[in-house]
């Protein structure tokens, strides 16, 4: 492991990954995601899971927003970092961290590449909104080249811990084909479920075994 000053510890290798709990893939019954996470094994409550959640779905929007790439970009880091937490411990990995590197593969998997320079300095300024040296601070070679290395372990880690499995159909390719197949051209009826999609992206229910759903497929 390596542990970085001031912040939760970014693993090198992944944890143990209890079989059991993963045999459905990528599906999940509600008591294993709310009751059974590596994250409530390590002491942190649903409620602060889902806050923690939050925090880097919007992260990853604004990061997304700020790199100008697709929503197809931004969607896909958040699936790759909801699908991270659900086989790694909030405890034990820097949800920033790991939400930069999702954006970096992410961009890479749509096709809609950017330089890791750009999205370590965007991120970093993001994650230093305070700080108003932050755009002259990740600038200095030692803090970058601390953040590039940061951000290059944690994807191997998220890559590992996908299992390399990063062929994702994203959900908003099927809306707009269902759209055009249905021949719904309303603005409004369009805007709808496009929020729906947004907000599922919030929260992990897409990956309960009941969801109806599959943006986890």
């Amino acid at each position: 492991m390596a542990v970085f000053s001031g912040e939760e510890v970014c693993q090198t290798t992944p944890s143990h990954i209890d079989t059991n709990y993963f045999s459905s893939g990528w599906f999940f019954t509600r008591a294993q995601i709310e009751d059974h996470s590596p994250s409530r094994r390590d002491g942190i409550s649903l409620v602060k899971e889902n806050q923690l959640r939050k925090s880097y779905c919007g992260f990853l929007r604004d990061l997304g927003m700020r790199l100008k790439v697709p929503q197809m970009t931004i969607a896909t880091s958040i699936l790759f970092c909801h699908r991270f937490f659900l086989r790694q411990s909030h405890a034990k990995n820097d949800r920033y961290t790991i939400a930069t590197a999702c954006m970096f593969l992410a961009g890479k998997v749509e096709e809609t590449p950017k330089l890791l320079q750009n999205v370590l300095f965007i991120s970093y300024e993001i994650r230093h909104k305070k700080d108003k040296s932050a755009a002259n601070n990740i600038k200095q070679k030692e803090v970058y080249e601390y953040e590039k290395e940061r951000v290059l372990l944690a994807e191997n880690l998220v890559l590992q811990t996908l299992d390399f499995n990063i062929n994702i159909v994203n959900p908003y390719r099927r809306l707009v084909a269902a759209l055009k197949k249905l021949s719904i051209m309303d603005k409004f009826v369009v805007q709808v479920a496009w929020n729906f999609l947004n907000d599922r992206y919030n929260s992990i229910s897409a990956a309960l075994k009941e969801s109806f759903l599959n943006l986890f497929s």
